[in-house]
């Protein structure tokens, strides 16, 4: 099996994708969701409880994952546990054979859970970065994990001088790779890449862009209205209420942003998030004409 990592140092334009973890998601639902996935992306992100919301770890998701022959990449959140725990994760999801990590400060959880869980942020998302990096350098460990390291980045249209200071941090805390957040303005996305290249930081960190596929409008406002720091423009949001199958304008769209996206300088893939079918990646894929990994 071709890892993520392997994938992105290789491949012309590399994919990841999300599946769903829910409270009722158990070793058969990740069965299934490995199998739509396993022959059209190079990885499957992990999200840790994102928003509060309580599923299987993210560890044992990804042993299952990797026992169906998908690349697991791990989310791990600063939000819910303290230095000790992180490390713990790290050094077990090592030892599982998880390659690819994202790491973050995890965002807040929101009003009207009960009883509402305390926040931890022990180590904030850079330090949590520097201390998985050391950890591939530590002498003391008989096999030090070779992490391929991720962060995230928000696309914006950058304002005359500025400068990707917090990509820049991040990259020397030990990031290798990012995913934004859901872009699904091209333009935005073109001149936010654009800084990126001229900083020179496309040579110590690989980018791959996010886009959702919404099944509705109303999963597009959604997201645009309840997930922090998402670009889903007015555009498409009158596209998929107009469709008569919205689902499949849905993947329509998408495609047409990967095809946009292969295009812009510096983007190294895309990671895409399908807010109700998990089938309509593999379609989007398909449709954009992006090989899966074993024909790639």
């Amino acid at each position: 099996m071709r890892t993520f990592k392997q994938a992105v140092g290789t491949r012309d334009f590399a994919v990841s994708a999300e599946v769903f973890l829910k409270p009722e998601t158990d070793a058969g639902m990740i069965r299934e969701q490995a199998a739509l996935l396993r022959e059209r992306v190079d990885g499957v992100l992990l999200t840790d409880n994102q928003f509060g919301h309580v599923h299987l770890s993210t560890i044992a998701a990804a042993s299952l994952l990797l026992q169906h022959g998908v690349d697991a990449i791990v989310q791990l959140a600063c939000r819910n546990r303290n230095r000790i725990a992180l490390l713990s994760d790290l050094l077990g999801a090592a030892a599982l054979g998880v390659t690819s990590l994202v790491l973050i400060r995890g965002e807040p959880v929101p009003s009207g859970f009960t009883p509402r869980p305390k926040a931890v942020h022990d180590l904030d998302a850079l330090e949590l970065i520097a201390t998985a990096a050391r950890l591939k350098a530590d002498e003391q460990l008989s096999s030090p994990p070779a992490f391929f390291i991720g962060g995230l980045v928000t696309p914006h249209a950058p304002k005359p001088g500025w400068v990707p200071a917090k990509l820049t941090a991040k990259a020397d805390a030990g990031v290798q790779f990012v995913l934004s957040h859901i872009c699904m303005d091209v333009p935005v996305l073109r001149a936010y890449m654009k800084q990126l290249v001229g900083a020179g930081l496309i040579r110590r960190v690989s980018v791959l862009a996010s886009f959702a596929i919404p099944a509705t409008a109303a999963d597009a406002r959604w997201l645009r209205e309840h997930r922090p720091n998402v670009n889903i423009p007015d555009l498409c949001l009158k596209r998929l209420k107009q469709a008569a199958d919205p689902e499949l304008e849905g993947v329509r769209l998408c495609a047409e942003l990967l095809h946009e996206a292969r295009a812009i300088p510096g983007i190294a893939g895309a990671h895409l998030y399908a807010t109700r079918n998990l089938a309509t990646i593999p379609a989007a894929l398909e449709a954009a004409g992006i090989d899966g990994p074993g024909t790639a």
